[in-house]
C-alpha cells in the first residue's frame, strides 16, 4: 500500500497518496458500537452520541434508524457525570461490566476532547471481542484550528500530502478557501458574504468552482494571490468577485484586481461587483484599466453576468 493513492467516499473524490500505514493486531470482534464525542452548536456543549447499530454504516443508522443513536449533553459546569455513560451504556443494552468499561472509556474521552480542544472524537467501531469486553478499534480525531498553537504537538502530525494543494496554498497566505465541483469562481470578503454569493449564482443556474473568503481586512496582494488560487484549476470559466467594502477600500481591491490580472495573465472572463468605502473611485480604476473587466451593479446582475460568461 505505500505509494499508492487511494480514493475513497470519505477523500472529497481526490486519490490520497498513502505514506504511512498503520498494522494493528487481528481482533476478534462479537459486535460492532458506535461512540463519539462533538460540540453541538445547538447546545453550546459537548454532546456524546452512542449506538448499537453503529460500526462503519453508522451514517446509514443516522439516516435511517435516527432513534436508535442515544445522546448526552455534557453540562459545561459539572463535565461529564457517570450517569450519562451508564445512559448510553444501558441504551446500548450493554451488561453492567461493559458499561463500567464504557464509563471508564468516555472519560478518557471527554479528559482528551477538553485537553487537546477537539471539536470531535469519533470512536468507530466500539467492539465487543470475544472475552466480552470493550475496546475501540478505530477513532478519528478533529482539532479546533483557532487553538492549534496551544498544542504544538498535534500540529507536527500537518501531513500536507494529504491536503487538496489549493486549498494549502491558500491556508499558506490566511485565505479561507474550499475547492468545489462547478466552474464559476468566487472570490468575496467575508464568510456570509460568500455563502450568500454561492447561493445566488446557484439561483442564476451556474455552479460554484470554490468558497473563498479573502478577508474582511485584506490587501492587494492577497487578491492577487487569491487570483492565482482560482486560476490555477482548469475548471474555471468565469470568476466574479463580490466585495463590500467595510474596513477595505475599494479602491485597494480594485487595485488588485488590476495586478492580479496583470501577473496572471487571465484567459477567463472577470465580473465584479464592488460596494462600499471608495466603491466609485475603485470602479473608475477598473474602468480605466487596459483589461476586459465586466463591472456589475449589484450581486443578482454579478451572477447573471458571471452564469452567461462561463456557459459563452
Amino acid at each position: 500500500m505505500l505509494g499508492m493513492s487511494i480514493e475513497t467516499y470519505q477523500t472529497g473524490g481526490r486519490a490520497l497518496p498513502v505514506s504511512k500505514v498503520l498494522i494493528a493486531e487481528a481482533t476478534d470482534i462479537e459486535q460492532e458500537l458506535y461512540l463519539s464525542a462533538l460540540v453541538d452548536r445547538a447546545h453550546k456543549a459537548v454532546v456524546f452520541m452512542g449506538s448499537a447499530a453503529g460500526g462503519v454504516d453508522i451514517e446509514q443508522v443516522a439516516e435511517d434508524s435516527p432513534e436508535k443513536i442515544i445522546r448526552v449533553v455534557v453540562d459545561n459546569n459539572a463535565g461529564l457525570m457517570p450517569f450519562q455513560a451508564r445512559q448510553i451504556g444501558f441504551g446500548m443494552d450493554l451488561n453492567a461490566k461493559q458499561v463500567r468499561q464504557l464509563t471508564g472509556i468516555m472519560d478518557g474521552l471527554y479528559r482528551l476532547f477538553m485537553e487537546k480542544d477537539l471539536s470531535i472524537v469519533e470512536v468507530n467501531p466500539l467492539i465487543i471481542d470475544g472475552n466480552g469486553d470493550l475496546v475501540a478499534l478505530d477513532a478519528k480525531i478533529n482539532g479546533d484550528d483557532n487553538a492549534l498553537f496551544r498544542h504544538p504537538d498535534l500540529a507536527e502530525m500537518r501531513d500536507e500530502s494529504q491536503e487538496d494543494p489549493v486549498e494549502l496554498a491558500a491556508s499558506k497566505h490566511d485565505l479561507n478557501y474550499v475547492t468545489l465541483d462547478g466552474n464559476i469562481a468566487c472570490m468575496v470578503n467575508g464568510a456570509g458574504l460568500a455563502m450568500a454569493t454561492m447561493d445566488v449564482i446557484k439561483l442564476a443556474g451556474g455552479e460554484p468552482a470554490n468558497f473563498l473568503d479573502v478577508g474582511g481586512g485584506t490587501n492587494a496582494e492577497r487578491v492577487a494571490e487569491a487570483f492565482k488560487l482560482i486560476t490555477s484549476s482548469e475548471s474555471v470559466k468565469s470568476i466574479l468577485v463580490n466585495i463590500f467594502g467595510g474596513i477595505v477600500r475599494c479602491d485597494l481591491i480594485a487595485e488588485g484586481i488590476i495586478a492580479a490580472v496583470k501577473e496572471v495573465d487571465l484567459n477567463v472572463p472577470v465580473v465584479v461587483r464592488l460596494e462600499g468605502t471608495n466603491v466609485e473611485k475603485g470602479r473608475q480604476m477598473l474602468e480605466e484599466s487596459d483589461f476586459d473587466i465586466i463591472p456589475a451593479e449589484d450581486l443578482n446582475d454579478g451572477a447573471r453576468k458571471a452564469v452567461e460568461a462561463a456557459a459563452a
